[in-house]
């Protein structure tokens, strides 16, 4: 079989078109196949499928395409274009790669695989020996089309979560289906415009058919739902993960002004603690679990402190808001009465917005999906963790046609 006959039907081309070319260069690891097409032939308007008589030939163009024998394999064509009486002038579409691509349609296919399967742009250049701009500008074209393709939808449960980039001098706002574990929506910043355009581009059908909301307590993002959400009020939940944060933070300020006041008598009790206070119990190992239990033996603030947070915890078990509500006037006494001033803050806060606390009982939703995303994806630019995310976590369908 003459090499031209070969890679016709390695490449599938359909008529008019043919392989007229084959040239294999060893040194460099190089396969070179020539595509053309006789003379005198229509060509259907790539706008609105007109036949019409060739108007002219674009420039000779290269499309990389899966490797032959361990040899990257390079299409080379000049396409023809027409002149489109309604359209202008327009470049014929290429049936073995899409409108400005720099690979085939199985190369690229072959790309999101790999990208699929690292998780990362750098690993997939190593096993593809492309560059990271060649691979990353697949991903972006991957997502561009799976934003095409996606259909509206009825979304019943959402997460909003931000994403700091450059240590907190900006955001990105992240919106995630919680049911399917998608990215569903990302803006700039995180204001109460950012997450407004997520709800201005819903559909009447798809703001009612929102039953759930989790959000961290968040002013911007609480006055953007109730103000484009019906019956906002009912549907909030305010993230239990955040709150537990924000608790944690109170034990750990509490600690740190303890180890300085010890430290300074010459105490190093608490010294290399700082996970104890703030990992879960269960979460320790055996060693770490008995240092903690040594170290609640004693008379110290930030163990106090951390009983506290333990209990709060326990808060997340009921499923009745009644129920809820009557554990954390408990708590709540006990955390204000603990004369422990960063325990106090955060209870006072709570009690503030307990009415969106205890939504959790009855709508269970948390804002993990978002939360995972944040510690998967680690792109310091925005711009490049939106197509990631998309990319990864879009839910889209991403191979080219």
């Amino acid at each position: 079989m003459r090499d031209v006959d070969l890679y016709r039907q390695i490449l599938g081309l359909p008529e008019p078109r043919s392989v007229t070319g084959v040239n294999l260069d060893l040194q460099a690891g190089r396969v070179e196949v020539r595509v053309s097409h006789p003379e005198g032939l229509r060509w259907a308007c790539p706008q609105c499928g007109n036949e019409l008589a060739v108007h002219d030939h674009a420039p000779e163009r290269s499309w990389r395409h899966l490797d032959t024998c361990q040899l990257q394999t390079v299409l080379q064509a000049r396409v023809p274009r027409v002149n489109c009486p309604e359209h202008g002038v327009l470049q014929v579409k290429a049936p073995w790669a899409e409108a400005r691509g720099r690979f085939t349609a199985l190369m690229e296919r072959w790309i999101i695989d790999e990208l699929q399967q690292c998780a990362t742009v750098s690993g997939a250049c190593r096993l593809l020996r492309l560059s990271w701009d060649e691979v990353f500008g697949v991903m972006e074209r991957a997502v561009r089309r799976g934003q095409m393709r996606k259909q509206p939808r009825i979304l019943r449960q959402i997460g909003v979560d931000e994403k700091a980039f450059r240590k907190g001098h900006s955001y990105t706002t992240i919106v995630s289906d919680i049911e399917r574990s998608t990215i569903e929506h990302l803006a700039n910043e995180r204001t109460r415009q950012s997450l407004e355009e997520f709800y201005r581009s819903l559909t009447a059908p798809q703001r009612d058919g929102i039953e759930a909301v989790a959000l961290d307590m968040w002013e911007p993002y609480i006055m953007a739902t109730k103000a484009q959400l019906p019956e906002a009020s009912r549907k909030i939940v305010f993230d239990r993960f955040h709150i537990m944060q924000h608790i944690g933070q109170a034990v750990d300020t509490v600690r740190k002004a303890e180890h300085r006041a010890l430290r300074a008598l010459g105490d190093e009790t608490l010294a290399g603690t700082k996970y104890l206070w703030l990992h879960s119990q269960e979460n320790l190992t055996d060693s770490r679990r008995e240092q903690l239990s040594l170290l609640l033996d004693q008379n110290l603030k930030v163990a106090r402190a951390w009983a506290i947070k333990e209990a709060l915890r326990r808060l997340w078990n009921y499923r009745r808001e009644g129920w809820a509500r009557r554990y954390f006037a408990r708590w709540f006494y006990w955390a204000t009465h603990s004369r422990l001033q960063p325990i106090r803050k955060v209870a006072h806060m709570l009690k503030r917005r307990l009415d969106n606390i205890v939504t959790y009982c009855r709508l269970r939703i948390t804002n993990a999906v978002a939360e995972g995303i944040n510690s998967k994806l680690g792109y310091r630019n925005p711009e490049h963790f939106k197509i990631a995310a998309y990319f990864y976590c879009g839910g889209l369908d991403l191979y080219p046609s």
